[in-house]
Formats: C-alpha cells, sequence, structure tokens
C-alpha cells in the first residue's frame, strides 16, 4: 500500500509541476504572440491529472479565464479525480 501511494503522491507532485509551467509557458507566448500551446494539450494534462495545479495556476496569472472550456472543464476533471482517487483508496483499502 506505501508502495502504490508514494508513486501516486510523486505522478502528481510532477504532473502539478509539468501543468503549472506549461501554463506559464502559454500565457508568456500569448503576451508575445508566440506559437501557443494548443487548448487540446492543455485540457488533456488536466485530465491526466493537472487539473487543479492549472486551474489554480491560470486565475492567479489570469489566463484564459474567459473560456469557459477551462473555467468548466477543469473543474469537472477535478471533480473526476476526487472519483477516481476514491475509488482507488477503497479499493486499496479493502
Amino acid at each position: 500500500m506505501e508502495k502504490i501511494l508514494i508513486v501516486s503522491l510523486v505522478y502528481y507532485f510532477l504532473l502539478a509541476v509539468a501543468s503549472v509551467l506549461i501554463t506559464v509557458k502559454d500565457k508568456s507566448a500569448a503576451v508575445k504572440n508566440q506559437n501557443r500551446i494548443p487548448e487540446k494539450t492543455l485540457m488533456l494534462l488536466g485530465l491526466i491529472g493537472g487539473a487543479l495545479p492549472m486551474y489554480a495556476t491560470m486565475k492567479i496569472i489570469r489566463h484564459k479565464t474567459k473560456h469557459l472550456k477551462f473555467m468548466l472543464g477543469l473543474p469537472a476533471e477535478m471533480f473526476l479525480h476526487i472519483i477516481v482517487i476514491g475509488v482507488i483508496i477503497y479499493s486499496v483499502m479493502k
């Protein structure tokens, strides 16, 4: 059980760092009128576990806050993550 927990924490930590860096990079590219990171890529990153740090970063740096896809989609992905984590914890605790 400890090994699964450690691997999960490392996964979410690395994904959180990547999500924040990629969000900041996209904001920087937007300001400089450079090539942007596709919205599909950002949403996929959120779906695989980076939704919470990405959402928080977007709110802090005011990036894509007028896009409903992100302001509703990322919280929906967070809700999905809570369910998945709950199922994993429940199955490990059995």
